[in-house]
């Protein structure tokens, strides 16, 4: 090899190492499976981010709690041992208490009205409480409108949810309302659930329809009743450090990033909400679609005051009056 060639070839070889060694791989987690609303979420980041930073970021993406379920992995973020993860908001309020609020029953119309709160000035502003919490807040997506199944019994009133032994969140306002219905809480990390209904101890669980089919809850469940009880959002986390030592561009691509995941997330959540009730009938359950809404919501009037005491009409009510 002429030392021209050989100066040449080890130009190249640096480079490459150089290049290597410029790549910063990064981890993001799920505790649903990869062909869910939540999956794709994190697939559309992930493209996003290395396509936006030239690939000098690689996210890898983690499905059905391999990293733990929703309270480790935002734990993991914000202690920095992960920097990104992906969950509902159920365990948030553990972390940011101020996100709370948004677990109330029947706070939200539908999901319009629920997407114009998170993405308007009221969202907004509450993704910025996570920044002292050592959380960069990304975005909001979304889990979708929560419904009930179980396997002993059809759900037409409230009535019919008195004394069933049902998973939760592991969320204090969802176990509060829950108990308002008489139901027995059992708070539980996700990736428990499937078990725990197989097993029977508990009779139920509620959950969108996204989880209810990513999770194949028809399985082990015979009863679905369409209360959307709670509307569930989602929220891209990423360790405040970790954001903090990006350049201002990148910055700018993660969030943009993260604003993608959310949108394919959001559409595959119609997609699913539209076929969902049929898909879970062909496959054996029997679904209560035709609910009294306002037996439910009058059921929660003591709970209901509890949370106005707790969190301020004046703001429960700015988001249920929000335009």
């Amino acid at each position: 090899m002429k030392l021209s060639q050989l100066v040449v070839s080890l130009a190249l070889a640096a480079g490459f190492v150089a290049s290597v060694a410029a790549q910063t791989t990064m981890k993001i987690s799920i505790s649903t499976a990869q062909n869910s609303h939540q999956g794709v979420a994190i697939d559309t980041f992930a493209k996003e981010v290395e396509k936006r930073t030239g690939g000098r970021y690689k996210v890898q993406t983690f499905y059905n709690g391999s990293l733990g379920g929703e309270r480790e992995s935002i734990e993991a973020v914000q202690l920095g041992t992960q920097e990104l993860t992906f969950s509902s908001t159920g365990p948030v309020p553990n972390f940011v208490p101020d996100a709370k609020i948004l677990d109330i029953p029947f706070l939200f119309r539908d999901k319009a009205h629920a997407r114009a709160v998170l993405d308007g000035p009221i969202g907004q502003e509450m993704l910025g409480k996570f920044d002292s919490k050592g959380f960069k807040a990304l975005a909001w997506a979304e889990n979708g409108f929560r419904h009930m199944t179980n396997s002993k019994r059809a759900v037409n009133s409230p009535d019919d949810l008195k004394g069933l032994k049902m998973r939760t969140m592991e969320n204090p306002v969802h176990v509060a309302a829950y108990k308002g219905f008489g139901i027995i809480t059992t708070p539980m990390a996700f990736p428990e659930v499937f078990t725990a209904l197989q097993q029977g101890t508990v009779d139920g669980q509620e959950n969108p329809l996204s989880v209810i089919m990513s999770a194949k809850f028809d399985q082990v469940q015979k009863h679905l009743s369409l209360t959307g009880h709670v509307y569930s959002p989602c929220i891209f986390l990423m360790n405040k450090a970790s954001f903090d030592k990006l350049s201002a561009a990148d910055k700018t691509a993660f969030l943009e990033a993260a604003k993608e995941g959310a949108k394919a997330n959001r559409a595959r959540v119609d997609a699913d909400d539209a076929s969902g009730v049929a898909d879970l009938r062909a496959k054996g359950m029997s679904v209560v679609d035709n609910l009294d809404k306002a037996k439910f919501v009058a059921a929660l009037g003591p709970v209901n005051a509890e949370f106005e005491k707790q969190f301020g009409k004046a703001n429960i009510d700015k988001i249920r009056n929000f335009k």
